[in-house]
Order: C-alpha cells, then sequence, then structure tokens
C-alpha cells in the first residue's frame, strides 16, 4: 500500500477545502458589504446573520487549517505501531491516522481517514500487529500496520 499517495490525496482534498472556505468566505462578505450600503437600519438582522454565517465559515476554515497542519508533520515512513500517519488494517477496515476527511479510495481500496483524537484511534493508538482492542463493545484485530 503506498503512503505516500494516501497523503498526497488526502492533501489534495484539504486544499480543496481551503480554498472553498476562501471563497465562501470572500463571497458571504460581499454580499454582506452590499447589504450595508444599500439597505437601512431595518436590514440589521440580515446582516447580523451574514455575520454569523461568516464567523461559521471561518471557524471552518482554522478546522481545516489546522488538519493542514497536521498532515505537514505526517512523513509516509513506515509504521510499527499505530500513530499518526499509520495505515492500520482491522478485521473490520483500513485505516488512515492523519486528518479526518472521511473515506478516499486508493489502489481500489476503502480507506478511511480519520484523526488521532478520534475515539477508534485513541482505543488502538501505540498497539501492534495481531494486538486486540475494543471500542463500543465491538473488539477488532490489529492485522497489519503500514
Amino acid at each position: 500500500m503506498n503512503k505516500q499517495e494516501i497523503l498526497n490525496r488526502i492533501n489534495t482534498k484539504i486544499t480543496e477545502k481551503i480554498k472553498n472556505f476562501e471563497t465562501l468566505i470572500a463571497e458571504t462578505r460581499a454580499s454582506n458589504n452590499d447589504t450595508k450600503s444599500s439597505m437601512g437600519d431595518k436590514y440589521e438582522t440580515g446582516r447580523e446573520m451574514l455575520q454569523q454565517e461568516i464567523n461559521n465559515l471561518q471557524r471552518q476554515l482554522n478546522e481545516t487549517l489546522n488538519q493542514q497542519a497536521i498532515l505537514q508533520k505526517i512523513t509516509s515512513d513506515p509504521s510499527e505501531k499505530v500513530q499518526n500517519g499509520a495505515l492500520v488494517k482491522t478485521d473490520k477496515g483500513l485505516f488512515y491516522i492523519a486528518a479526518s476527511i472521511g473515506e478516499i479510495i486508493v489502489e481500489n481500496q476503502k480507506i478511511m481517514t480519520v484523526s488521532a483524537e478520534s475515539p477508534l484511534v485513541k482505543a488502538m493508538f501505540g498497539k501492534k500487529t495481531g494486538d486486540v482492542f475494543a471500542i463500543n463493545t465491538m473488539t477488532q484485530t490489529i492485522e497489519n500496520i503500514w
């Protein structure tokens, strides 16, 4: 399994998300400025709602930028135990520990990208091939780690 390809795919998705949030923020700010200049005080509520939307988008952008910062510290070096940057195969699926961006498909394999902060990763962190861990009363066996 090519970990560098997985990492590249995740980086691409994160970069696209960042660009998307920046565009949405710019467009929302522009519509907020249009409202300010052309409408009277009775539209204060509309402007406040737009500002809340900008704040929400900014928060999501910051979270995505944090994910990108975490990714920059991850290498594609092989792992012997479950840690950041490890690709872990259990009897229930294939997991890449980096940033949580959902499912990706690499080399016709479904890989779930998960954050090191997720309960699943916390349950398996530090374990090695052959170890068993449990989450939500479901046990999983680690079959391989790359």
